[in-house]
């Protein structure tokens, strides 16, 4: 039998969710000039979150639902160490993986907007302590190219240990020997973790700070993202959830090695629902916050906007119909004539996923303790934004173009 059979799959409100005068406030909430039952929504979604966690063998998820510049709802399910069975909340706290990606885009793109360097420039220009190799000149890499996975820089990773001897290189160090191309420049889509790491590096080379203060004091601290970090805090250590995958041969979750990267920018993230949540409120506002302006309108377009048609379709052969492509890092495409924008993340153990509606602004967000789990992610966010727009009384705010 499964374990999860017998598991009581447990939620969490947002506390005041309760109260008649709390739902009212959420039913008649005009921050997105729209309503949403969000009672409604819940009944129908759980499950939903149910069968995920079942069908994928997830141990547990913190979800949250996004409407214009509010969180109206979060929920938390199952278990975040099996072994103690611990209660996954909305605190909790899981590994964020690449959905961090486009948070690193925010910040190489804000210096853009300084003036510090324009999206088809050639990247090497830019780098004095090493360069990348095997371009051909005639076919440079540009940030445009890294921005979309089309530069030719391998996929990259170099796994360490959290408790071995050895550690991953400085930056410098390790881009020194990876920027090798290994494709054609533009030729096709290779998703590229050494590229991202090659963009944390241009952020620190460009501000003149390092990179991780930089993301502290450009994205998250804005954002009021206290609990998010590339290194988690004794506070946020005690909400960790344990990362497991399937065993093969008893089909039974199994916990599993903690590591750290030599692409560490690219992902190697913890966060919390509520963090993930503050940072869909910016993309689903164009770039606002709390009134707030973190990066300009027209180049948040930029970063929702499919780059090459060329290589429209599905992403990696794993999300999107025939509209979809790589913006500048978000995922992008329209489904039912509604403009969304996505992205997942991945480390041994741990599955997240993103998505927005930028006609309706609708966000739906997961963090989770499974391993490799998109496809019932993916699943489950459709599920939610569809149950989003059935029970809002509002039209969509803008009409999407034509692809």
């Amino acid at each position: 039998m499964n374990k999860f059979d017998n598991r009581k799959i447990r939620r969490t409100f947002l506390p005041a969710i309760f109260s008649a005068v709390a739902i009212a406030l959420f039913l008649f909430q005009n921050a997105s000039a729209q309503t949403i039952n969000i009672e409604r929504v819940v009944t129908e979604l759980e499950p939903e979150i149910q069968r995920m966690l079942v069908e994928g063998k997830i141990p547990s998820c913190s979800i949250a639902l996004v409407s214009g510049d509010k969180i109206i709802w979060t929920g938390a399910y199952g278990y975040s160490n099996l072994w103690a069975r611990t209660p996954a909340t909305p605190s909790t706290v899981y590994v964020i993986g690449s959905t961090f990606k486009a948070m690193s885009t925010v910040a190489l793109l804000q210096l853009m907007e300084q003036g510090k360097f324009k999206l088809d420039d050639k990247v090497n220009d830019y780098l004095t302590e090493f360069k990348i190799q095997g371009e051909d000149p005639k076919n440079p890499v540009t940030f445009r190219h890294l921005l979309t996975h089309t530069s030719g820089l391998p996929g990259g990773f170099g796994a360490y240990s959290v408790w071995g001897d050895t550690v991953p290189p400085p930056m410098a160090e390790f881009l020194s020997k990876s920027l090798v191309i290994s494709k054609p420049t533009g030729s096709e889509v290779i998703y590229s973790n050494t590229a991202y790491t090659l963009i944390g590096y241009l952020v620190e080379k460009l501000s003149g700070v390092p990179y991780k203060k930089y993301i502290q004091d450009n994205v998250w601290t804005p954002l009021e993202m206290t609990n998010t970090a590339f290194e988690p805090t004794p506070t946020m250590d005690e909400r960790m959830s344990e990362p497991y995958v399937v065993d093969e041969k008893t089909g039974s979750q199994v916990p599993t090695v903690r590591v750290k990267a030599s692409v560490w920018p690219a992902g190697l993230v913890y966060g919390t629902i509520y963090d993930q949540s503050n940072w869909l409120i910016l993309n689903l506002n164009n770039g606002m916050f709390k009134g707030k302006r973190i990066i300009g309108e027209k180049t948040m377009e930029q970063m929702f906007t499919r780059q090459y048609d060329k290589f429209k379709g599905g992403i990696e052969g794993i999300w999107g119909n025939e509209t979809a492509g790589f913006g500048l890092t978000w995922w992008a495409q329209v489904r039912d004539n509604d403009r969304y924008f996505a992205h997942s993340g991945s480390l041994g153990g741990y599955t997240a996923f993103l998505l927005g509606n930028r006609d309706r602004k609708l966000g739906f967000a997961i963090l989770t303790n499974g391993n490799r789990a998109h496809p019932h992610l993916f699943k489950l966010a459709d599920r939610a934004m569809d149950l989003m727009k059935k029970h809002s009384s509002a039209e969509k705010a803008v009409t999407a173009p034509g692809h």
